[in-house]
């Protein structure tokens, strides 16, 4: 068993400042009429820093931000209260444009990021192997910039395992692909990201449930899927847990897998068992895509949603060859 902690390091490689709008729907090819819309500091791990922020938790937040464009993420860092250790580097964080229409559609735009150099890299591995003295717990999360090849990330995955420490790792296509290699502590694919990976159209729960015990044979510890409405998966120990959410009127999907990963970190920290942090964890997720933003509006709220959560334990569907024997850490 681990001792619970609230120290966490949550690495945003590609932040960007989201510009979302809300419209009724999107006329393609022709003009579309924003009826609000708002701009942020976002980016994957930054969004899970907020979360985990709200939790309680000491978040030190690092990763490459460009120094031209900084003022936004600096202000919510001093908000959240957490230690800015993110590299600057020259030019402009990206802006990326989130479209959400009235029917719960949400359509992504992401432009390629600031480009890092070698010098940024250098300075990002001193600051991480720095962190590692006095951190357990690592969120990787979100894609990689122009100069971050998906090997370099692979490689900062291992030098974190090696030194003992939980590496979350929250990406996709060519990043995901390859870290996986590493063996991060825990991986969150969707069955998007899940079906991308294995380039297999996954849909039914049964079918994403094979797909990623292929990935545990990689001795990676958990592999949680989100699916949406259907709920979390999370294959733990040869154990298959179900968690399956109340229905949600559904007004932003916009970060709930982030949030999911939050709830899954501090969840750990906290040194939840198995049954109280999947419920967490999923009603959190579940809460986030009743509003526009990243964010915990109701702990009261919260608590009834995690209360209507329901958990099944299944039966792993087929034995893993080199699995027996692996420890727990929960």
């Amino acid at each position: 068993m681990t001792m619970s902690t609230k120290k966490v390091v949550t690495i945003t490689l590609n932040p960007a400042l989201d510009l979302t709008g809300h419209l009724p729907s999107i006329n393609n090819g022709s003009v579309s009429l924003v009826e609000k819309g708002s701009l942020h500091a976002a980016g994957k791990g930054v969004n899970v820093a907020k979360v985990l922020s709200e939790l309680g938790a000491e978040v030190t937040v690092t990763g490459f931000l460009g120094s031209d464009n900084q003022e936004l993420f600096c202000q919510l860092f001093e908000q959240l209260g957490a230690k800015d250790a993110f590299i600057r580097v020259s030019g402009s964080t990206r802006i990326n444009v989130k479209l959400v229409e009235s029917s719960g559609a949400v359509s992504d735009l992401n432009f390629p990021g600031v480009k890092v150099s070698g010098e940024a890299i250098k300075d990002f591995e001193q600051t991480l192997i720095s962190l590692a003295t006095e951190h357990d717990y690592f969120v990787i999360a979100g894609s990689l910039p122009p100069g971050i090849s998906p090997e370099l990330c692979a490689s900062w995955i291992e030098t974190l395992r090696s030194l003992g420490k939980k590496v979350i790792f929250d990406s996709s296509r060519e990043a995901l692909a390859e870290g996986i290699n590493s063996q991060p502590w825990l991986i969150k694919p969707n069955e998007e990201e899940l079906s991308q990976l294995l380039d297999k159209n996954l849909t039914e729960l049964d079918e994403c449930m094979t797909a990623a015990e292929t990935l545990a044979n990689k001795n990676i510890e958990n592999i949680v899927v989100s699916m949406g409405a259907e709920g979390v998966m999370w294959l733990n120990q040869e154990q298959w847990m179900h968690a399956k959410p109340p229905k949600m009127d559904v007004v932003s999907t916009v970060g709930a897998g982030d949030t999911l990963v939050a709830g899954l970190c501090w969840g750990h920290m906290q040194d939840m068992n198995k049954t109280d942090l999947l419920q967490f964890a999923t009603a959190l997720s579940a809460l986030a895509v009743s509003q526009v933003g990243v964010g915990i509006p109701s702990i009261e709220q919260l608590q009834t949603l995690q209360q209507q959560t329901q958990i099944n334990t299944i039966s792993q569907k087929q034995p893993l060859s080199g699995q027996q024997g692996k420890g727990s850490t929960l």
